[in-house]
């Protein structure tokens, strides 16, 4: 494993909002989770204890990313950038929910991957200033 430095500067501050918007995402991952085994019906009991489960590794890796990312380890871009993927194309296949969250859901994503992929944090997580 190399070293890696604390980002600063722009980086930092870019690094930061992203996190912080992921991190309300986790944190909603997570609610659902505890609400999916609140809510327990006979028939579906398996599934949502799966989903549950699913939803709850979710949101606790993506608030791990996050954290390390912030620290300057560069592996932990990756899966934001993923996630953040994922979310939009989420966004994009909400039909029956309005639209006020469709456009938060899109917004949080578009405005994380524009933090996470800004030339400031690429640099600063290269640890190449050439970049």
């Amino acid at each position: 494993m190399s070293a890696h430095a604390r980002p600063s500067g722009t980086a930092r501050n870019l690094l930061l909002v992203a996190a912080v918007i992921v991190l309300a995402e986790a944190a909603t991952c997570v609610v659902l989770a505890v609400l999916g085994v609140v809510d327990l019906e006979g028939d579906s009991v398996g599934s949502a204890i799966g989903v549950s489960l699913i939803l709850a590794v979710y949101g606790g890796f993506q608030a791990w990313a996050a954290w390390r990312v912030t620290l300057g380890e560069q592996w932990a871009r990756s899966p934001l950038v993923v996630t953040q993927i994922i979310q939009l194309i989420i966004a994009f296949n909400l039909d029956d929910v309005p639209a006020r969250i469709t456009i938060t859901v899109g917004a949080a994503a578009a405005v994380t991957l524009a933090c996470l992929l800004a030339p400031p944090v690429t640099r600063a997580l290269s640890g190449n200033p050439s970049v």
